[in-house]
């Protein structure tokens, strides 16, 4: 495997924006709006009606990268370390989004989920069934029934349910409470909340070009002048403009998912920056032979590398939309940022957004790894459908990988006020099942991290 590197770049690292004054001061500023951008400003807006909550999102429309680019999936929290953020959240996330979609008429299905595996891999399904059976509720719910129902079945009960399976499916897991949804739906839902509430506003084609800790300049500052974060925008589409506008947020919520340490790096020495690795996965639309009834989600056994975590990947699996279509993917192919230096510091960190064009270059291997389990799939009739990129902390074959949930507070960094004042809480590693986590993100985010350290 070829050694892949990563893109330790920093906001503003050619200096171009200097430092400027404030001119507005916000009380929660949220980078970013995809699905977690939009979920947090929703939850600040609920939680705290008389305080402002600025959405600031680089592109034209909300969830434009990761967000509108996955398999729109409800996870039903099987798959991680019992102990994680990922299962936390997944859990809980799962509950919270069935009650949204059911209360706001957001179109999703509950179609249950296979996972079929080999008589070589049975193990492993064992093994996930059994850690189903002892998880408990997570904070913020409680309920008496099983906090996630599964049932190991045998190759021929998997067939009854999808007869197009193939024979050498030796037995299969059967969940559920795995779901699909309208992505889109769901986000415009939590866009509504945030444009009708009392103090929030999202501001688009806004992209955020310098952070700064505040530093008073008044020698007889007011209340709570000296703490908080001085964030530079730039609004429209010319990259070029020197021209910004200062907002002083008493907090940030870096919500900015594919360029999550892209803000925190610009803060932090060279030596404590961190590297940003990315991940693309294809998705192929299918009609053709083979598939014949097809109402649940069907997933392979993941490649679990030399422990039960160590994946990158659920393996190129069959999913449904709300219409209907039938896709299979992702699969997974990481990429590394372009060699050599360049003139801009900043011009390589969304080399990412050159691998979106989808092709036809992963449908033979694709093809092969769905005939595992679908033999009679045709790779005719796939056909390249989209691309999405997965932000990951780490590289290829490192192990799993938590989110990760970070707080600084502007004393850290020459600013004012003590370290639990003006927090800027960071997301990075936001990938999947971040969709299906993320009212629970948001949850966790303003009741636990913020409102636990007294700040709001």
């Amino acid at each position: 495997m070829r050694e892949i590197r990563g893109l330790a770049a920093a906001l503003n690292s050619s200096k171009r924006f200097k430092y400027k004054s404030p001119e507005i001061v916000v009380d929660h500023l949220v980078v970013g709006a995809g699905v977690v951008g939009l979920a947090i400003a929703q939850k600040l807006c609920e939680r705290f009606p008389l305080k402002s909550t600025y959405v600031v999102e680089r592109h034209g429309h909300v969830g434009e990268e990761i967000s509108s680019r996955n398999s729109e999936v409800i996870h039903s929290g099987i798959y991680y370390p019992a102990d994680s953020l990922k299962t936390r959240l997944c859990l809980r996330g799962r509950e919270l989004m069935y009650q949204r979609c059911q209360a706001l008429n957001i179109p999703h299905r509950k179609t249950g989920k296979l996972v079929v595996a080999t008589a070589e891999q049975r193990s492993y399904i064992e093994n996930l069934h059994n850690k189903a059976t002892k998880l408990q509720w997570p904070p913020h719910y409680t309920s008496n029934s099983p906090v996630l129902p599964t049932k190991l079945i045998s190759g021929d009960e998997a067939r009854s349910m999808e007869p197009d399976l193939s024979k050498d499916i030796a037995a299969a897991l059967w969940c559920p409470e795995t779901g699909i949804l309208d992505s889109h739906s769901f986000m415009e839902s939590l866009e509504k909340d945030i444009l009708e509430s009392e103090a929030g506003d999202l501001a688009y084609a806004t992209r955020v070009v310098r952070v700064d800790p505040y530093i008073s300049e008044s020698s007889k500052p007011t209340e709570g002048d000296e703490r908080g974060w001085v964030v530079q925008t730039v609004t429209g589409g010319d990259s070029r403009t020197d021209s910004s506008d200062a907002i002083l947020a008493r907090t940030i919520f870096n919500a900015s998912g594919l360029s999550g340490p892209f803000i925190l790096n610009a803060l932090l020495p060279l030596e404590q920056r961190i590297p940003m690795y990315y991940a693309r996965g294809s998705y192929a639309s299918y009609k053709g032979p083979g598939i014949s009834g097809i109402s649940h989600l069907i997933y392979p056994c993941p490649d679990t590398g030399p422990n039960a975590h160590a994946f990158a990947s659920l393996g190129t699996h069959l999913t449904l939309d709300m219409n209907g279509k039938i896709k299979f993917g992702p699969d997974i192919e990481f990429l590394s940022p372009p060699s050599g230096s360049s003139e801009d510091p900043e011009a390589d960190v969304d080399y990412w957004a050159r691998h979106l064009i989808p092709d036809d270059s992963k449908l033979g291997e694709m093809h092969r790894a769905v005939t595992r389990y679908l033999p009679n799939i045709t790779v005719e009739g796939m056909q390249p459908d989209y691309v999405g990129i997965r932000p990951k902390l780490i590289p290829p074959g490192a192990g799993f990988q938590d989110f990760i949930f970070r707080k600084d507070h502007p004393c850290q960094f020459g600013g004012g006020g003590d370290v639990g004042d003006a927090p800027m809480i960071s997301l990075l590693g936001i990938e999947s099942p971040g969709l299906t986590s993320s009212l629970a993100i948001a949850e966790y985010v303003v009741d636990d991290l913020l409102c636990s350290s007294g700040t709001g």
